[in-house]
């Protein structure tokens, strides 16, 4: 199964307008992904219409966002179950920096309808800091019954190893690289033995699909209840588990 587990959508600010979860999606089956996730900066606002039309391209779908924690780390947080991310959404939204937005200067955070109708806008810049350590997002993720990855690890950028210089131990559930085998500065990053995936990071529709990765898992596996349900997650996890490269 193709997956990308990191895209954006017209919620994050420096993200494209064009980019609605029905776009997304368009572009995603045309590139061939099975299972996608919307991962908004700090905001699972257009997940509900992402849920909604997920089934129409034939895409299972995983919800959550990209957070950013007080250091400034990007972690992915997926939720297979659309409430719990809804859920914690509000709690993301609650430890914000509160600095309101100026969509003038630092770009649009609007929330949409299945039909690309808008249904409002974020006010707090979406994407600054929360008020959480990398110490302990994961666990919180957890009490909502989600799942952890750290984003973009060799990246030089809002990544583990450009704010603490090195990778560290936690719960993760995988690591995302922007390349396999990954490397920083034409070194070798040492990632600890956790399974390594690729991602899109999609903030525009030509990012779409660029950077997929193969799940091993069956759709049939993945969707007990068949199509239309949720994900189980514990399948998910196992999945992601298999992808343990050296």
């Amino acid at each position: 199964m193709l997956a990308d587990l990191h895209n954006h959508s017209c919620l994050s600010p420096c993200g494209s307008l064009d980019l609605s979860p029905r776009n997304l999606l368009e572009l995603g089956a045309a590139r061939g992904l099975k299972l996608m996730a919307l991962t908004d900066h700090n905001s699972s606002l257009n997940c509900p219409a992402f849920a909604k039309l997920c089934p129409n391209y034939g895409i299972i779908p995983i919800f959550g966002m990209e957070a950013t924690t007080s250091e400034e780390i990007h972690i992915l947080c997926l939720f297979t179950n659309l409430e719990a991310s809804m859920a914690f959404n509000e709690y993301a939204y609650s430890i914000l920096t509160p600095f309101i937005n100026n969509p003038d200067k630092t770009g649009d955070q609007i929330y949409v309808d299945e039909e690309d109708n808008i249904e409002g806008e974020v006010e707090y810049y979406l994407v600054n800091p929360l008020d959480i350590s990398i110490d302990y997002i994961g666990a919180k993720v957890s009490e909502y019954g989600g799942i952890v990855i750290p984003a973009h690890v060799d990246r030089p950028a809002f990544s583990m190893t450009s704010q603490l210089g090195v990778m560290v131990d936690g719960p993760w559930s995988a690591v995302e690289c922007v390349r396999l085998p990954p490397a920083l500065n034409d070194a070798p990053l040492n990632t600890l033995g956790y399974p390594l995936t690729t991602s899109s990071d999609a903030h525009y529709p030509e990012h779409v699909g660029r950077r997929p990765f193969e799940l091993d898992v069956t759709a049939e596996e993945l969707l007990p209840g068949g199509r239309g349900t949720e994900a189980d997650m514990e399948v998910f996890k196992q999945a992601l588990g298999k992808r343990r490269v050296k």
